[in-house]
């Protein structure tokens, strides 16, 4: 098959979050199975800067008609990733500016229209059209619509999937965004593009691809609830019923993350020798100034600072936790009001605690390696990375049982896992990693269970090309009804 994969950040380029990993390694994986699979994503100023990306001008120049009135010049650039090629498209107004992985979502959805009609337009200039558009979460939520309502017999035949990797941002405009795109506003309608008296880009992609599907099959099912479908359950649950709602697990690349070759790591290791994992404790001990607490597991966190991911829980918890006691690194960036409450858990308890406020890759590589135990106690998690990259360090992960948490770590086999969300129930499952690490050879099973554990991008990658079929297959069906 020919799959185009779009998405507004892509690893290693430009990385925001969780999206950016997916985009860098699924398309390798699939690749591997024998696809033609290539990507498109933004061409930020950081990436046309940076020397090691050699790109390649494929379009010099090329024009995006957006409207009657409105048509906008572009170009497109092209390198290659591990042999997977990375295709970018640019314009001066929203992608030329500097900017860094952090504000690589800019406010706004003008720039996010302008970059589906643009990826129309290249693959038509380039005369490359896929049998397959992977689009993902709201910023391409209006590819699929633009296949269909504005693409003509170029893009009849041509599938569309459509990835929510979180269902809480989804991308809510006004009717100037239609008119952008010289879309009649009777698409404003409540089965179609308009959510809760606003455009959402979100729901327009789930309502027009040919399949839908989210990071893990527990989240498929949650979002079909009031408590997690963030006011579109219903639209899940009409997607479900058409059978065109699916999960499908992330991966994580193990190229990447992989202990034997880590060039962040103090000392490498493997499931068969493990002696380097000491070592990597002991020097990230030492490069946080926390002291050795004999007996005390050490926990680690690299996580966005947010109530959703239980940050608030882990700071109920935290005076009864360092009383067992363990030992804590957190890293991340956030809300401020969480980082101050860090700063002033470091100043109370110096022994036990240390607070990593800003973004450092390699450092939570260090984390990932040093650590004994990581923490996750997220309120949702649609499928989370941080547990399966810790496990491929061999660091064990207590998790809150929900999304991909619940389909990856298991009570007692690879983690620990706790299901109310309160910070009585985290503390007890701490308390249980605890007892399990002051018993060296069930601590151990443990962490070989992890390690060992199908963790890459493969076996997923094999569900992904069979979702693409069926996509393709209804897309043929759909074609030929409209005939």
């Amino acid at each position: 098959m020919r799959i185009l994969f779009v998405s507004v950040e892509v690893a290693p380029f430009a990385k925001v979050g969780g999206l950016a990993d997916v985009a860098g390694a699924l398309p390798k994986a699939l690749r591997r199975l024998g696809h033609d699979a290539r990507v498109v994503m933004p061409l930020y100023r950081m990436i046309e800067d940076d020397p090691r990306w050699s790109l390649a001008t494929t379009l010099d120049e090329f024009d995006v008609r957006m409207n009657s009135t409105w048509t906008k010049r572009a170009n497109f650039k092209e390198t290659e990733l591990d042999g997977l090629p990375v295709g970018f498209i640019g314009t001066d107004e929203w992608y030329g500016e500097s900017v860094n992985s952090e504000t690589v979502y800019q406010p706004g959805g003008m720039q996010h229209l302008f970059f589906s009609q643009a990826v129309l337009t290249a693959m038509e200039q380039l005369d490359w059209i896929p049998d397959v558009i992977h689009c993902n979460d709201w910023h391409t939520g209006f590819l699929p619509l633009l296949m269909r309502e504005k693409g003509g017999k170029t893009w009849d035949d041509v599938a569309s999937i459509y990835t929510i990797h979180n269902l809480a941002y989804q991308g809510e405009f006004g009717l100037e965004v239609l008119e952008a795109l010289d879309l009649p506003h009777s698409l404003y309608n409540h089965e179609q593009v308009e959510a809760w008296g606003r455009v959402n880009f979100l729901k327009t992609g789930a309502v027009y691809a040919d399949q839908v599907n989210t990071v893990s099959e527990k989240y498929a099912d949650e979002i079909q609830t009031p408590e997690f479908g963030c006011s579109l359950e219903g639209l899940m649950q009409h997607l479900a019923h058409q059978d065109r709602l699916s999960g499908i697990v992330n991966g994580i690349d193990t190229d990447v993350f992989n202990p034997i070759t880590d060039p962040d790591i103090p000392s490498h290791f493997s499931v068969s020798d493990l002696h380097g994992k000491s070592l990597c404790r002991s020097r990230l001990l030492n490069e946080v100034g926390l002291p050795e607490i004999p007996g005390a597991p050490l926990f680690g966190v690299v996580s966005r600072l947010s109530s959703q991911k239980g940050m608030d829980l882990m700071l109920k918890a935290a005076e009864a936790m360092f009383a067992l006691p363990i030992q804590l690194i957190v890293q991340g960036l956030g809300d401020p009001a969480l980082a101050q409450a860090f700063s002033g858990l470091e100043a109370r308890y110096p022994n036990n605690f240390r607070f990593v406020h800003r973004f450092d890759a390699p450092i939570a590589q260090r984390i990932y390696a040093g650590c004994d135990g990581f923490l996750m106690p997220s309120a949702f998690e649609p499928c989370g990375l941080g547990q399966m990259i810790a496990m491929r360090y061999g660091t064990v992960p207590v998790v809150r049982a929900t999304g991909g948490l619940a389909d990856t770590v298991f009570e007692g086999k690879n983690g620990f896992v706790f299901h109310n969300r309160d910070a009585a129930d985290l503390f007890a499952a701490v308390e249980r990693a605890k007892i399990a690490f002051q018993h060296p050879e069930q601590w151990n099973k443990l962490v070989l269970n992890g390690m060992n554990s199908h963790l890459g991008w493969d076996d997923s990658a094999r569900v992904y090309a069979d979702l693409y079929r069926a996509a393709i297959n209804s897309r043929r069906v759909a074609t030929v009804k409209s005939a």
